[in-house]
């Protein structure tokens, strides 16, 4: 299989990568999108074959956990089994955007996304091909396109050799530049504790005082 590289800086060619990538991913295969951080591997977070490609092409373990991208605020409540109005606060101020939040996964979803422990972690990528797909795919498991132990890649023509035998589809960033950093990830299932906390789990594209600008310092261990 060889990957097929879409620019999407001409409108006709973003429309034909975008129903490509929308085809591979119905057929449980995975695609290769740009972010406001890095390119990141994207397959349906409700078929397990996607999933075990996904975790193959990043060399991850069979059941290491992944995470997810969704569309949109409203995704957030139909993806959680709660919401803390800390996390409400966190994404509406940084969603779309660099900012990961794990929460306790609502149980009624037919997913399984690895060894989560009951939780899933979720963003909303501030990217506008990473948003149209997502737009028409819903939610997407999601994980860096990098393989563990490699650094980040910007060039859609490095990605496309790296995983030429297990991604389908790579949409360019074309003049949304992607970078090599990683989003900030943000722990919040200990809020259905008694005095739980928040914690900072990686500081990453967002800063620990930006968070701390929205929800006080004291919230966290």
């Amino acid at each position: 299989m060889t990957a097929l590289v879409f620019t999407t800086t001409n409108p006709a060619e973003l429309l034909s990568g975008m129903r490509h990538a929308r085809m591979a991913i119905g057929k449980g295969e995975v695609v290769c999108v740009p972010t406001d951080t890095s390119y990141a591997l994207v397959a349906d977070a409700f078929n397990p074959v996607a999933l075990d490609k996904l975790r193959a092409a990043r060399r991850m373990q069979d059941r290491a956990p992944l995470s997810v991208f969704l569309p949109g605020i409203p995704t957030l409540n139909a993806l959680a089994e709660s919401v803390p109005e800390e996390v409400e606060a966190l994404a509406t101020e940084f969603w779309p955007g660099a900012l990961t939040v794990i929460v306790r996964a609502g149980e009624t979803l037919a997913w399984d996304l690895g060894d989560t422990a009951g939780t899933v972690a979720l963003r909303m990528p501030a990217n506008r091909i990473a948003l149209e797909l997502l737009s028409e795919t819903g939610p997407l498991a999601q994980s860096g396109a990098f393989a563990l132990g490699q650094s980040p890649l910007v060039s859609p023509t490095a990605l496309a050799k790296r995983f030429e035998d297990s991604v389908s589809v790579i949409a360019a960033a074309g003049d949304e530049k992607t970078g090599k950093s990683l989003s900030t990830v943000i722990d919040a299932t200990s809020l259905d504790s008694p005095q739980g906390k928040l914690r900072i789990v990686r500081e990453g594209a967002i800063s620990s005082l930006e968070i701390f600008r929205v929800v006080e310092a004291d919230q966290f261990v």
